[in-house]
């Protein structure tokens, strides 16, 4: 299939191909023709499966066909958890309206707000921003959004996660009741399902990968380690492969600093980005993670969902999430668009829980190994540790579980 068999526009398949890309993605073959056709929609995808340009193309299509109004009020919201996530579909945004009379902004958190105000005054159409700053600019009366046609949220799962529910209902209070709403999910749990059922009028539903199902040709692995040996070994495996793009991930935002720090002193270029982390120190990590002068980026799962990183070869878990949905969003990072990748999980004792409630998601059990050096050497097991003798004795709980914890791909395979 043809991008041009989708009903796309002649300037939007010109930006395409200028782009080089000649076929559309699974997610983009089904959403872009039920967009175009004014459906509201609910979409399960995983990042890197091309979902950006899937609502992207369509809604600028209709905008651009649409009533062209002088003062250019918002008639385009796209609604994201993270300040990358937004920058990225700006990104996508300006790529695919260069040949059309459009004009799109990005506002998030993190950075001073006058500049996204003097866009905003300016004039836009198609309006990319974070809940907490789209809210404050509204609160300030430099913003409204009375007359938006069409509503995206896109990493809606992941917005819930980060506790953004009640700014989104704020948000849908100040739009218009008429409007197209498209929302984005890479699963479709209870509460996007319940969240979806608040505002959606009649959505067609679309997926692409079943939920909680791993991204095809990663080779996963586990390697039994002594938690005190992870740092030596995470720069180890690096070195002696060679590896030039690798992305890390940890539990915490202090454990992302002090491996990043690790690394740096044994050689290894490395950058941790994490929320305590400024925009324009997450931008520069980013940017140099992407044109090779980072090797490693160290991230916690909040900071790194939605990162737009193509064809990326490594990831490792150095430490499991204990949220075993988180497992599937981090080893996404690789093996996109049909490219081969690796996911490397660094598992000491006290994380063997987390294991089995991975393999129990994926229904997979997970090829194990130990590396000379390197062995685990900490107490057994909890479930394999016989119990004491003695009455008084109790026997050994479980590993402690929470709930905490801790996301603009282009169209298509490129040429």
């Amino acid at each position: 299939m043809s991008f041009d068999s989708l009903g796309l526009s002649k300037p939007l398949l010109h930006a395409i191909e200028k782009a080089g890309y000649n076929s559309p993605s699974p997610i983009q073959e089904k959403t872009i023709p039920l967009i175009l056709e004014g459906h509201d929609m609910l979409a399960s995808a995983q990042t890197g499966t091309g979902k950006t340009a899937g609502f992207t193309l369509p809604l600028l299509q209709i905008l651009s066909q649409g009533k062209q109004l002088r003062r250019r009020p918002v008639r385009a919201l796209i609604l994201t958890p993270t300040r990358e996530l937004a920058a990225q579909i700006q990104e996508n945004v300006d790529k695919y309206s260069q040949f059309l009379h459009l004009s799109s902004a990005v506002i998030f958190g993190g950075v001073n707000q006058n500049p996204q105000i003097k866009a905003l005054r300016s004039g836009v159409d198609v309006l990319t921003a974070t809940p907490g700053r789209l809210l404050d600019l509204v609160n300030q009366g430099f913003l409204k959004l009375d007359q938006v046609e069409i509503l995206v949220l896109d990493e809606a799962d992941r917005m819930l996660d980060m506790g953004f529910l009640r700014d989104i209902r704020k948000v849908l209070a100040l739009l218009p009741d008429k409007r197209q709403n498209l929302l984005f999910s890479a699963t479709f749990s209870k509460e996007i399902k319940a969240l979806a059922g608040g505002f959606m009028h009649k959505p067609k539903l679309v997926e692409v990968n079943p939920e909680n199902t791993t991204v095809e040709k990663i080779d996963q692995r586990v390697i039994r380690v002594d938690k005190g040996k992870k740092p030596g070994l995470t720069v180890k495996l690096i070195s002696e492969g060679d590896w030039q793009q690798v992305l890390v991930f940890t539990r915490t935002k202090h454990g992302a600093n002090r491996l990043a720090e690790k690394m740096n002193k044994s050689g290894i270029t490395a950058a941790p980005i994490h929320g305590n982390k400024s925009q324009g120190a997450r931008t520069k990590a980013l940017a140099g993670f992407k044109d090779g002068s980072i090797r490693v980026l160290v991230a916690t799962d909040i900071a790194a969902r939605g990162l737009d990183i193509p064809l990326l070869p490594h990831v490792i878990n150095f430490e499991l999430p204990n949220v075993p949905e988180d497992y599937v969003h981090r080893i996404g990072r690789t093996g996109r668009a049909g490219a081969s990748g690796e996911a490397l999980s660094l598992v000491s004792v006290d994380e063997l829980e987390y294991l089995r409630d991975i393999e129990k998601l994926i229904g997979l059990k997970l090829d194990s190994e130990e590396l000379d050096g390197f062995e685990p050497v900490d107490e057994p097991d909890p479930k394999e540790a016989k119990k004491p003798r003695g009455r008084s004795s109790r026997p050994r709980g479980k590993s402690p579980r929470g709930r905490g914890g801790s996301g603009g791909k282009g169209p298509g395979r490129k040429r």
